[in-house]
């Protein structure tokens, strides 16, 4: 099975999509140029597929659901360890694609594959994790268990930002499970995700089984409504997501939709100063700032206000350069539009009175001048009415704000309406105790500045950063993809057996 983009003699190659296991090319008349943002190369054409096409594809994974929900367990584990280890033979060649069309470093690239084959790891111990419960006689001569059962057609929807590792949190757990699934990779960048659908298709996974759909908001809208989707999955932004939400639940459909964020990193004046110093250079400008769980704003407590000098030393030494150079540490956003958006916002910034620490807006890089670059940039006296700290600015970009104890840090944090992710930098456990406490966050790191759990825990993301109450892998994910039934039995050894008519709700 070959779904790599096809190339026409003088046009660019063009991106297939994947119906019951075959790649298919577009009849549509709408495609989109998937563009690398380091060079501004054309390095495909994706298609936005026809309102018949994404039928087609949904009509396939309901077909195909019939026979794999009946497939064994062990054939659905022993299908994902192939697949883990074609992953794993094939990453080097996927990140230097996703480096190509993403942007980020080569070295990051990597890091995005390896942290979704950590989901398909965890996805081959779907013999324990899917196991029902079971009691024993209840009531008299009286047991009664669970199962967990797969739920049908399930659709997955993800963004740019995470090429590999978004696609590789939602459909093995979801097929494994027994589902079939239909995905719809972020059409600026779809090129590496396809590579993982081909290694998916070698590894076994049967027709029909999983399908891949390209294109916008028609097709988004056609996964939240059709009738035989059941569950949706959603990464991505907050306005989209809020959408999918409320779209796929008016249509009866489970719902998860992980959005936006605000993510602050809180600094005590204890904390180990190198230490904290690299975590939040690293955390702000790694991925050129486009992470849903990036730092992008600093709450010094206290006296570490006094650090701000050598943060900004230190990203001055970052390297800003196209990902595939090496020695990068900053590559390009992802589009024109990206960042034009971000030196706008950079732009209302300054209008609005926040010092501009450290300009990275006129940064050109030599052999990549039409690349999407903006340098680290720090934005000092930030307060919380400005436009800046109340929108994802998504690019590199750090803010910086001071406040006298970590009490009021704490109060700072959970007044934003973002819930996804916090950190908090100490060398005191009764602080980090008191923070984890009471701060009213999703997913917390301590002296970590970007707290994504392994795969065994589940993603918890909050508030205004997350909609539906199960996360997209770890423990919570199988629920999500499984309905529970719960089945209370009686049996006789005597068939002759008769206790008259109980007009009772007891079973005793």
């Amino acid at each position: 099975m070959n779904a790599s983009p096809q190339t026409v003699s003088g046009t660019p190659p063009k991106v297939m999509l994947l119906i019951d296991g075959k790649p298919v090319e577009s009849s549509t008349q709408e495609w989109r140029e998937v563009i690398n943002p380091a060079t501004q190369e054309v390095l495909a054409a994706v298609p936005f597929a026809t309102a018949d096409e994404i039928d087609r594809a949904i009509c396939s994974a309901h077909a195909a659901f019939e026979k794999w929900k009946r497939t064994s367990v062990g054939v659905r584990m022993r299908i994902m360890l192939r697949y883990q280890a074609l992953v794993r033979e094939h990453l080097p060649r996927i990140a230097k694609t996703l480096s190509a069309e993403q942007g980020k470093t080569l070295a990051d690239a990597e890091g995005d594959i390896f942290r979704g084959l950590e989901v398909v790891e965890h996805a081959c111990s779907i013999g324990s994790l899917a196991q029902g419960e079971f009691l024993e006689n209840v009531a008299g001569g009286v047991d009664t268990y669970t199962l967990r059962q797969p739920i049908g057609v399930c659709a997955g929807i993800t963004p740019f930002n995470f090429p590999a590792m978004i696609p590789l949190w939602m459909f093995p757990m979801a097929i494994v499970c027994g589902n079939t699934f239909v995905l719809k990779p972020s059409e600026q960048d779809p090129l590496s995700t396809m590579q993982l659908v081909e290694l998916a298709i070698e590894a076994g996974v049967p027709p029909g089984v999983l399908n891949v759909v390209h294109g916008g908001k028609e097709v988004v809208d056609a996964l939240c409504t059709h009738e035989l989707v059941k569950a949706v999955s959603f990464v991505g932004s907050t306005a989209v997501g809020t959408h999918v939400y409320r779209l796929a639940s008016e249509h009866g459909k489970r719902v998860q939709s992980m959005m936006g964020a605000k993510n602050h990193a809180v600094v005590l004046p204890d904390a180990n100063r190198e230490h904290t110093l690299n975590a939040l250079a690293g955390a702000g400008f790694g991925a050129a700032g486009q992470r849903c769980m990036a730092t992008s704003v600093i709450v010094f407590v206290g006296e570490s206000h006094q650090w701000l000098p050598d943060l900004v030393a230190k990203a001055k030494l970052l390297k800003v350069n196209a990902g595939s150079e090496p020695g990068t540490d900053v590559g390009p956003v992802i589009s024109r539009a990206a960042k034009a958006r971000i030196l706008a916002l950079l732009e209302t910034g300054v209008t609005e009175g926040a010092t501009l620490t450290l300009d990275g807006r006129d940064i050109s890089v030599r052999g990549y001048e039409d690349g999407n670059f903006v340098g680290p940039t720090i934005f000092s006296d930030v307060t919380t009415e400005m436009q800046i700290y109340r929108t994802e600015i998504f690019g590199p970009v750090l803010l910086v704000m001071s406040v006298p104890t970590l009490d009021d840090a704490i109060a700072l944090v959970n007044s934003n309406p973002y819930g996804n992710g916090v950190g908090l930098f100490t060398s005191s456990g009764a602080a980090a105790r008191k923070f984890q406490s009471e701060i009213d966050v999703g997913q917390v790191g301590i002296n970590i500045p970007i707290p994504v759990p392994v795969p065994y825990f589940s993603f918890t993301g909050s508030r205004g950063s997350k909609l539906g109450d199960l996360g997209p892998y770890g423990k919570q994910v199988v629920q999500f993809y499984t309905q529970t039934k719960t089945v209370t039995a009686r049996w006789f050894d005597d068939a002759t057996v008769n206790d008259g008519v109980n007009t009772t709700i007891s079973l005793r």
